[in-house]
């Protein structure tokens, strides 16, 4: 019986360690820790990619109680972090796209709550749904799943992935977030920028036109026709953040 139950302790300490590492990425990744995605979903998928990958790869013996053990503990709840980390500032760049439309449009007050983002406007949960649906649409999770089983084969348990040249490419990327946002954005902001400008000759012309029951519904109106009328160029652009999203992660895993 004692047996029995060091070679089950064995087994679960051979398991611990990817389960560490798949489990902070899908606590700390935009994409799987909605609300949709249940902590139930992402026990379950932990647990199966866990048991897939310990049938692939040679996974070290551990003891998680030692001082090694709890350096390496740390080590890989970083790694998922890190290479959440990415997903989370592609996501960002979404949301920052959407906060740009809703301020042209003069829906800056009209927010809501999401659970993952906090208040944010309308338009940028809209973005994040569409985000989400091109992420989903391009394959984003198969390729997200292939890169963190492969990053056991490049980072193998006991090996860690702080270094400098890692916190400059997260620096970068988070640059970057900004840089995509204009571009989701920019269709949009420069349509209703001109827009504003004509309801401004509009009223300077004719003083006694009221700004506010003038200019803001035709403001409102002509964003929601220009941003109907830019889904198509804006999907390709999520797109687009998405494909360089994945080229950082293996850049990371690659070069960290």
């Amino acid at each position: 019986m004692n047996l029995d139950m060091l070679n089950l302790l064995d087994k679960m300490f051979v398991l611990l360690w990817p389960m560490l590492r798949i489990s902070a990425f899908l606590m700390f990744s935009s994409i799987f820790s909605i609300r949709a995605v249940n902590l139930r979903i992402r026990i379950t998928l932990a647990l199966v990619l866990t048991v897939f990958l310990s049938m692939q790869i040679d996974i070290p013996r551990i003891d998680p109680v030692t001082p090694e053990g709890l350096k390496e503990v740390f080590n890989q709840i970083f790694i998922g972090f890190s290479m959440a980390m990415f997903m989370q500032l592609a996501t960002a760049a979404i949301v920052i796209a959407g906060q740009a439309v809703s301020g042209s449009m003069g829906l800056s007050m009209a927010t809501m709550i999401d659970p993952s983002l906090g208040s944010v406007p309308v338009v940028s949960q809209f973005f994040n749904i569409l985000g989400t649906l091109v992420f989903l649409s391009i394959g984003g999770h198969l390729i997200v799943f292939g890169l963190l089983l492969e990053s056991f084969t490049l980072f193998p348990i006991g090996k860690a992935l702080f270094s400098q040249d890692l916190l400059g490419k997260m620096t970068a990327w988070g640059s970057m977030m900004f840089f995509a946002a204009l571009l989701i954005s920019l269709p949009v902001v420069i349509t209703l920028l001109f827009v504003n400008i004509g309801v401004g000759f509009i009223t300077r012309a004719a003083p006694s036109l009221n700004i506010f029951s003038v200019g803001l519904p035709a403001i409102l109106l002509a964003g929601f026709v220009v941003l109907w009328l830019a889904v198509p160029s804006i999907v390709s652009r999520i797109s687009w953040l998405w494909v360089q999203t994945f080229g950082q992660m293996r850049g990371m895993l690659l070069g960290g």
